[in-house]
């Protein structure tokens, strides 16, 4: 399902993500699918995650990817687990495309 890992919210966009902490370097990977079918994009951070660490990393890492405000990209679920739904603030329809021509 194409943009399966995201959805339209009012007033932005939620990005599911699966996230690694402790990893080689801070990058976007693919979009891939669980064993439940839910799509999510892999993202990896070098931080630990130790009091908010790799969620801050991810934040800047997303940010910096959408060239978007840092201050528009948040955690909004699954703070301590891998996989996470950012809320990306903005218009909704502009964050989408941009989701789909850098994740295809």
């Amino acid at each position: 399902m194409p943009g399966g890992h995201f959805r339209l919210a009012r007033n932005g966009v939620e990005l599911f993500v699966r996230l690694t902490p402790r990893a080689a370097k801070d990058e976007i990977g693919s979009v891939e699918t669980a064993a439940d079918g839910r799509e999510h994009l892999a993202a990896r951070v070098r931080a630990l995650p130790d009091k908010g660490k790799a969620n801050d990393a991810l934040e800047r890492l997303v940010a910096g990817w959408l060239e978007v405000p840092r201050s528009t990209v948040s955690v909004s679920a699954g703070a301590t687990q891998r996989l996470k739904t950012l809320r990306i603030s903005g218009d909704p329809e502009t964050i989408a495309a941009r989701l789909r021509e850098l994740a295809g």
